[in-house]
């Protein structure tokens, strides 16, 4: 058994709850009531998004060659 890592982003919604979103897994996206649940539930998604991938014979993405970056932008509001 082969071990991945993905990078997960949740942001708050204002409604509550947080959503998640795998930026290298192209849709998908998840959502939990509190951290705690969205984390478990990104994992399952990811978990279930990887299985349809092997299942179809696609390749599975890796965050291997991804860099990531923080942009500071200023605009007049």
């Amino acid at each position: 058994m082969k071990q991945l890592n993905y990078r997960i982003l949740l942001r708050k919604e204002p409604e509550g709850g947080y959503t998640v979103i795998v930026p290298s897994l192209p849709g998908c996206v998840t959502y939990g009531d509190n951290i705690e649940e969205a984390i478990q539930m990104a994992k399952e998604a990811i978990e279930l998004y990887l299985e349809s991938l092997q299942a179809h014979g696609e390749e599975i993405p890796t965050e291997k060659d991804m860099l990531e970056y923080t942009l500071v932008v200023n605009i007049d509001v």
